[in-house]
């Protein structure tokens, strides 16, 4: 599978949820559900989210471990979802200034009035 097409997959929040369920990791889902909750947003709008905000946002770096990650796992929707995902609780965990765009989206969304 090209990564374009597993991005694009990662984006849909039904496809996110079940892969984050699938992961079997209860600390991680209970801390999206969490931050989620923060943005009203449902762990899967949460997943897809971060996938997004990754593709926009992350550096070389976190993209360079995304794809040896890649090349390592024998699953890797799963384990391109949870380095996205944990790259995005860690962006969130951040204190954003106060004339930064605040919600998942990461301004990139289009959810609010651009006035």
């Amino acid at each position: 599978m090209l990564l374009g097409t597993l991005l694009g997959k990662l984006e849909s929040p039904e496809y996110s949820e079940a892969l984050l369920e699938g992961l079997g990791d209860i600390v991680l889902l209970t801390r999206v559900r969490a931050t989620g909750e923060i943005h009203d947003e449902t762990p899967a709008e949460y997943a897809s989210g971060a996938v997004a905000r990754f593709s926009a946002m992350a550096s070389d770096e976190d993209w360079l471990g995304v794809m040896n990650s890649l090349e390592r796992s024998e699953e890797p929707a799963s384990a391109c979802l949870r380095i996205m995902v944990e790259w995005a609780l860690k962006q969130d965990a951040k204190p954003a200034p106060a004339s930064e765009h605040t919600c998942t989206c990461g301004g990139q969304g289009g959810c609010h009035d651009s006035a």
